[in-house]
């Protein structure tokens, strides 16, 4: 059992929310999580994928008012989006009876009608939480290399072989493009948003170039769009967004696009083990992307993430603003275990003065690189943020 980083804010969230909403990808351990709060306290787990769970909530306003005292957790809640106005009433009743907090737990996976519903129907009265797959502040040096290779996903990071891991992967992807994206209504030919999704694997961290998917995928360039669209959607990839507080610079308005696990990347790319890993082209990519995904994972809840680059050759993987924090962190992602950095770096933090200029890398200890700019470990920098992260939640 991994301990979970997100585990203290749910717990949080349900102490100040009527519903909390736990969104992420299927099989990332939405469920284990909300069953290990559910023995905390006296709980009704109901999977919304089950017939016999949905013929109980047939007439929710007589059913779950007999669990007025309990956490109800409704599971795969995007089956049953009609329940959201009913969820509302219960709640106002539950108000005026002086059961304000710790209502329901909602689980499900990330899309626009789930987010659609909610908002309308629970406004005020609900929280979101994502929770991401496994990252570098839940595991120990000692697993990031398996972390790196395999993924996040619980199935996946934790099989016995990585080939049993690598074929768990495949499975993940064939089900999400075959069963579970077409039940969110998009008819989208599952062939064409694979080929989109390996595309998006073979160029990991790369600008986003629209017009050139379009023309690989013989589609026009909205059509990519609403793809993409999905895909961010659904918390399967991330659009790091460019920084934008530097009118004098002429800088880079494209976001970069990352497949958001790696594990993922690897197998949309066929890579099933170590050896092949490092001798395929995608690997700076790849690392850089679990650092990205990891880091953003650990820092504070309001954390704003972008990315510096200019037309000149000034550039910065990621820069972080944390919340009551006036100037950013500036952030370089280095596979190497001798990071050697360019000019381009030093040129884009005399842009922004950043207020840390760090280097994440693949060893085990800090030093310094140059004056005023560390080298960190990816797992070393994850518990800085986290112990910011628990600082600001006191």
């Amino acid at each position: 059992m991994i301990d979970r980083l997100l585990l203290a804010d749910l717990r949080l969230a349900l102490a100040e929310s009527s519903a909390v909403a736990l969104l992420g990808p299927r099989q990332v351990g939405k469920t284990t999580l909300a069953l290990t709060l559910g023995q905390e306290r006296p709980s009704l787990y109901l999977d919304l994928e089950s017939e016999a769970d949905r013929t109980k909530l047939i007439e929710p306003e007589l059913y779950l008012p007999q669990h007025e005292d309990k956490l109800v957790i409704l599971d795969e809640i995007q089956r049953a989006p009609q329940l959201f106005q009913s969820l509302r009433g219960l709640i106002d009743a539950g108000r005026r009876h002086g059961r304000r907090h710790g209502r329901f737990l909602l689980l499900g996976s990330a899309s626009i009608d789930l987010l659609k519903q909610s908002s309308e129907s629970l406004a005020g009265r609900i929280r979101y939480l994502e929770l991401p797959p496994i990252h570098a502040g839940e595991i120990g040096v000692e697993r990031l290399n398996a972390l790196w290779l395999r993924g996040g996903f619980p199935e996946s990071l934790l099989a016995v072989t990585d080939a049993a891991s690598l074929r768990w992967r495949l499975d993940f992807i064939r089900s999400y493009l075959e069963r579970d994206i077409p039940q969110l209504g998009p008819r989208i030919p599952a062939e064409t948003l694979r080929r989109l999704w390996t595309m998006l694997a073979h160029q990991q961290g790369g600008l986003l170039n629209a017009a050139a998917l379009a023309r690989a995928l013989a589609v026009d360039g909205k059509t990519i769009a609403s793809y993409l669209d999905l895909l961010v959607d659904l918390l399967l990839v991330r659009r790091l967004p460019p920084w934008h507080q530097n009118a004098g610079k002429r800088l880079v308005k494209s976001p970069k696009v990352y497949v958001r696990d790696s594990g993922l990347v690897h197998a949309l790319l066929g890579v099933g083990d170590s050896e092949s890993l490092l001798a395929h082209p995608v690997a700076g990519g790849s690392w850089e992307g679990l650092a990205i995904e990891s880091l953003l994972a650990c820092a504070p809840d309001g954390t704003e993430s972008s990315f510096y680059r200019t037309s000149a050759g000034a550039e910065i993987d990621l820069v972080l603003k944390l919340p009551g924090q006036r100037r950013p962190w500036a952030i370089e992602v280095k596979r190497s275990l001798a990071p050697k950095l360019e000019r381009g770096f030093y040129h884009a933090c005399q842009d922004i003065d950043p207020a840390e200029r760090l280097v994440v890398y693949a060893g085990t200890e800090p030093f310094p690189v140059a004056k005023g700019i560390q080298a960190l470990p990816l797992c070393e920098l994850c518990r800085r943020l986290i112990a910011l992260r628990e600082a600001k939640a006191k």
